[in-house]
């Protein structure tokens, strides 16, 4: 890609409003907005209310236009934002006119991709804004906004200063007399280091905890066949999702659908009913159902009160002994028939309710176990990309320490290398000068 080439793109949502804004960044995007404008200047950061002109000379429409010069822009070029009457007509004239003029169509994030190359943002922040567009929740938009603010930039940085004084100071040890050295340097190594590895180990255990914040968290129903699993989500969406029968098996797929409780959006998934499967077709279905709880941040576990606690309820008691770090929710259902199931084989505490009735208890527990898991500030990673990066970051820490008790200061540097190549990769790719202004500006090597 030529970087000094001008790119247009219609930068709000398909579809009719009363706005929709085109944007142009690149060299030549103030030349071709006077242009099509038939002006003569635009004033950086003043909206300017404007006639918008065809190549026939004809006028398409009347718009705003918002010129930032560079370097003051997101993407660090000379950007146009063509604020025009909304519907897809208009916005898609507009861009054709800008392309006939010499512009082209942009790439898909590479509005972005231009800021991270002009040092305007770095990868966190990037990444942080692809997410911000997909928020499922208002916790979402809230966490995110932080790392737009340059929390998780600050968090990296504070790591990599670490990292970079160990490796500074370990590269002078090994090429220079250790009695230039600080009596105490090997000591405020090992501090660093345990430091990082509490920091890091946080980091993941919290990210890992409110994996389903960005993308939503998603809640498992199981239980075995007429416990009344697809009646619950029915009464969840407030409408007939799923078939209701009182033949064992109607449901013999994972039914996904998502609801709003609280302020989250959730993803609720109807399982097959687990049991010993009569064919192959509900076999498959079983086992979707507990690759669903595996998946799942919460599981409800339906039971049936009017029924006698049998085998298949005791599979369901032994699956979620088995399920460790996920919120479960034990349910009793249809209370308003007689009681014949045996309370005492649920162990953990429950939740009675009829889904013919009111489900409010199970809704609001729900909703308390969402706010538990959004509202901390602990560090959150927002992807896969970035919890790898974190987990090879913590390995390379750790395997650090060996070499730095015996000695071997060559292994210990190779280790704390790896550690800062792979923390950098958050925000931006390290570079080995780094290490070499921290080496220099601390010591004075000519002697």
């Amino acid at each position: 890609m030529d970087s000094f080439d001008t790119i247009a793109a219609i930068a709000t949502a398909n579809g009719i409003g009363s706005i929709s804004i085109i944007r142009l960044s690149g060299k030549d995007a103030l030349p071709l907005a006077l242009t099509l404008s038939k002006r003569t200047n635009l004033n950086p950061r003043l909206a300017t209310l404007s006639s918008i002109y065809n190549s026939d000379n004809e006028i398409i429409d009347e718009a705003l236009l918002i010129y930032f010069k560079n370097p003051n822009s997101f993407t660090g070029e000379d950007i146009v934002e063509f604020q025009c009457h909304g519907g897809i007509a208009i916005s898609n004239i507009i861009l054709n006119e800008l392309i006939k003029l010499g512009a082209r169509l942009a790439n898909p994030g590479e509005f972005s991709k231009r800021a991270f190359l002009n040092n305007k943002i770095d990868l966190s922040k990037a990444e942080a804004i692809a997410k911000l567009i997909e928020a499922r929740s208002e916790d979402a938009v809230k966490l995110l906004a932080r790392q737009l603010k340059g929390e998780l930039t600050n968090f990296v940085n504070d790591i990599r200063e670490d990292l970079l004084f160990m490796l500074a100071y370990t590269e002078v040890s090994i090429d220079y007399a250790e009695d230039d050295l600080p009596s105490d340097i090997f000591e405020q190594i090992e501090k660093k280091i345990e430091k990082i590895v509490v920091k890091l180990s946080e980091t993941l255990e919290s990210s890992k905890r409110r994996e389903g914040l960005i993308e939503g968290f998603k809640v498992a129903i199981i239980g075995k066949p007429n416990v009344g699993k697809s009646s619950l989500l029915n009464k969840l969406l407030n409408f007939d999702r799923a078939i209701i029968s009182d033949i064992a098996g109607t449901t013999r797929d994972t039914i996904e659908e998502s609801v709003k409780i609280g302020t989250h959006i959730i993803k609720i998934v109807d399982t097959a009913g687990i049991r010993e499967a009569s064919d192959t077709i509900e076999r498959i279905g079983i086992e979707k159902s507990l690759s669903a709880v595996n998946e799942a941040d919460i599981i409800i576990s339906l039971f049936d009160n009017s029924k006698v606690c049998d085998d298949e309820d005791k599979k369901i008691l032994n699956i979620l002994d088995e399920i460790e770090n996920k919120e479960k929710i034990i349910v009793l259902n249809k209370i308003d028939l007689e009681s014949k199931f045996d309370k005492t084989q649920l162990k953990d505490e429950y939740i009675e309710l009829s889904t013919k009735n009111s489900i409010s208890t199970l809704v609001k527990k729900i909703e308390t176990i969402l706010d538990n898991n959004s509202h901390d500030d602990d560090m959150t990673l927002i992807s896969k990309r970035q919890v790898e990066a974190v987990e090879q970051t913590l390995y390379h820490v750790q395997e650090a320490k060996t070499p730095l008790m015996t000695g071997e200061l060559e292994f210990f540097a190779h280790n704390i290398h790896e550690a800062i190549e792979n923390i950098s990769l958050i925000t931006r790719p390290y570079e080995n000068d780094q290490m070499l202004d921290v080496m220099f500006g601390a010591f004075c090597l000519g002697k």
